[in-house]
């Protein structure tokens, strides 16, 4: 949403943050994960849906390459990229709501969240880590999403 002189600035923010989220997860970096995630909170709702374009992105881009990653395989990339990321009870609840999720229950994925949207957030976050570093290194991974986001570095 833009600001209201019309600039973008939300929008770019919006972007920043959840480019910053992917990177946080790609690093392990729990101390900046804490740090975006606390800067998202006024726009959870934009910064997930920006997540959805990204995980968009890179699902397409992993299917061009060929390489193969099921549901299976995500469920456990996303396990892997919140442990010990998040407090015990928000990392369950990611982890549970994106098996749910990876397999097209979203009602079920939906009813894991117990209404709380860093739930989505954070489950875009960290499939969208898991899925870059699939067919990318790490620093490749953020300056491929800045790139398509239109971001300078």
């Amino acid at each position: 949403m833009p600001d209201n002189d019309g600039s973008g600035a939300s929008t770019e923010r919006t972007k920043r943050l959840a480019i910053t989220l992917i990177d946080c997860y790609t690093r392990k970096d729990r101390e900046g994960l804490q740090q975006a995630a606390a800067g998202a909170a006024d726009d959870v709702a934009d910064v997930t849906s920006e997540l959805k374009v990204f995980a968009s992105l890179l699902t397409r881009r992993v299917q061009e390459t060929g390489v193969v990653f099921k549901p299976a395989d995500s469920r456990e990339a996303v396990a892997g990229a919140v442990a010990d990321m998040l407090p015990p009870e928000v990392e369950f609840a990611v982890v549970t709501a994106w098996e749910a999720y990876s397999v097209g229950e979203e009602e079920t994925a939906e009813r894991f969240t117990n209404g709380d949207p860093t739930i989505y957030m954070h489950m875009l976050a960290a499939f969208s880590s898991a899925i870059g570093l699939a067919v990318y290194k790490e620093a490749e991974l953020v300056s491929t999403l800045r790139i398509a986001a239109g971001l300078e570095e």
